[in-house]
């Protein structure tokens, strides 16, 4: 198949040096070979990305329309290829994969939509015979920076609201799974789109991610990733007054109840916890349970966990796929060791498995009889770990629930209203679910949390214009 490279400027470009893209299921399996930028490579992305500004910023939403529709068309004929692709370099399911391939094409086909719904307002001035105009404009040029676990949806909920709003795009895909990206960049190089609008740029973090962070012309960044990573592309962008949207960490909690229905708590936590392997920054890794249903919580939560099936990503029924490479599960192991020193017990799970072929296997783990100070509930694990932790009543819950520095999503299972909407109102997160897995949310709605877990203006749904705009205001007196 050949080297697959960066694409700037309308061109497909040699890399300074490249990488091979190994499947987590069966190390033996090459995805692909992928170029890396270095920042003279960057450089000239956005260079291409000005040169093409002026005209896509003032492209009618027509054009835009057409473009980021004919992306959306193409995902969705080809989400079953794309979902494989996806699932053989990152390590979700097949289903996950093919669902997840699925939303991309939904977010593009979306936002192809919000470029014909630009809104601004006319107002009367207070001062007499002049009017006011109030309208969005494109910030310019947006450096975008995505993580590995959602290697296509993450791609496709900041690539399509910048195009749609008239931005050009320097994007940097993560080094783990170059794969999606650059089959979502071979798209849009069809698209028609002008030459430089849109810039793939893969390769290192500590390379292509900084020469995107410090470029002056750059306008705005929106990155997913950790939290000290994210820390660090504020702190560099507010250096030289760069806009900046992060989405980074979460240690979420599931409250069960009491009166919850035991079926529905034990679905949604075993999905919020472990699919997707866990690697999911809205997971639930703090499960909150009301003694008087803990036992046969924990009960049945042990037996669901016995019967997921751990195999290969593209194998039929597989229902938990690898971890996504050696060092998230070194991770992993490191916390189990934790938390069995701190005094949590093990009551399932945890262990290394062998599937006949060279991979990244974990036996999804719970812990019990763990208190929310340790930190196996302080810090963010990112995999399939989870624990139980006993509380009295709905109030110590709340307060448990609460007690993070994160703040993305949280849930509750209760059959009781008045617990629901008391939860609703009362949890510090930017997202809340009732009988539902924490993970898993719509593309047309807005995402993001509060405290450690997001900063800026919320992602998807219309709220994305927060980011992807500037306002001006203009005064006429005819």
């Amino acid at each position: 198949m050949g080297v697959q490279k960066n694409y700037i400027g309308g061109e497909w470009v040699d890399g300074a040096a490249e990488r091979d893209n190994i499947n987590p299921s069966d190390l033996s399996d090459v995805v692909g070979t992928y170029a890396h930028a270095d920042a003279a490579a960057v450089a000239s992305a956005v260079e291409a990305a000005r040169a093409a500004a002026p005209a896509w910023n003032r492209s009618t939403p027509q054009q835009r329309y057409d473009a980021l529709e004919f992306v959306g068309n193409e995902i969705m004929a080809r989400r079953e290829e794309l979902g494989r692709l996806l699932s053989r370099e990152e390590g979700k399911t097949l289903p996950e994969g093919i669902g997840e391939a699925t939303r991309a094409a939904q977010i593009f086909k979306f936002f192809a939509g919000e470029a014909l719904r630009i809104q601004g307002e006319k107002l009367q001035s207070v001062r007499p015979g002049i009017d006011v105009e109030i309208t969005r404009e494109p910030v310019g040029i947006v450096g975008i920076i995505t993580p590995w676990n959602f290697p296509i949806a993450i791609p496709a909920w900041k690539i399509a609201p910048a195009l749609a709003y008239g931005n050009c795009v320097v994007f940097k895909p993560a080094d783990l799974v170059p794969g999606c990206a650059w089959a979502i960049a071979e798209i849009l190089s069809r698209s028609g789109l002008p030459a430089g609008a849109f810039n793939l740029v893969m390769g290192r973090g500590s390379v292509v991610g900084e020469a995107i962070l410090t470029n002056p012309a750059i306008g705005a960044v929106s990155f997913t990733g950790s939290v000290d990573t994210g820390k660090h592309v504020a702190a560099t962008c507010a250096a030289r007054l760069a806009k900046v949207q992060l989405e980074m960490g979460g240690k979420n909690p599931m409250v069960v109840l009491d009166d919850a229905d035991l079926g529905v708590a034990v679905g949604a936590a075993v999905n919020s916890a472990f699919f997707s392997t866990g690697q999911r920054c809205t997971a639930s890794s703090r499960l909150i349970v009301t003694e008087g249903i803990h036992d046969r919580f924990v009960e049945a939560m042990v037996e669901r966990i016995k019967t997921l099936k751990v195999d290969d990503a593209l194998a039929a029924g597989t229902e938990i796929g690898p971890v996504v490479d050696e060092s998230q599960l070194a991770q992993d192991m490191k916390y189990l060791e934790i938390g069995k020193g701190e005094g949590a017990k093990l009551a399932v799970g945890g262990e290394r498995l062998n599937r006949g072929k060279e991979g990244f296997y974990l036996q999804p783990a719970l812990f019990t009889e763990t208190t929310n100070d340790m930190r196996i509930n302080r810090e963010e694990i990112f995999g399939p770990v989870a624990s139980v932790i006993r509380v009295k009543g709905y109030d110590e819950a709340l307060a448990v629930a609460n007690d993070t520095s994160f703040g993305l999503s949280a849930g509750i299972a209760t059959t009781s209203l008045k617990y629901a909407s008391d939860f609703k109102r009362n949890a510090e997160a930017g997202m809340v679910m009732v009988n539902l897995p924490t993970a898993g949310v719509d593309y047309h709605v807005p995402f993001g949390g509060r405290k450690g877990s997001s900063y800026g203006p919320r992602e998807q749904g219309r709220y994305a214009a927060e980011f992807y705009t500037v306002v001006k205001t203009a005064y006429t007196q005819p």
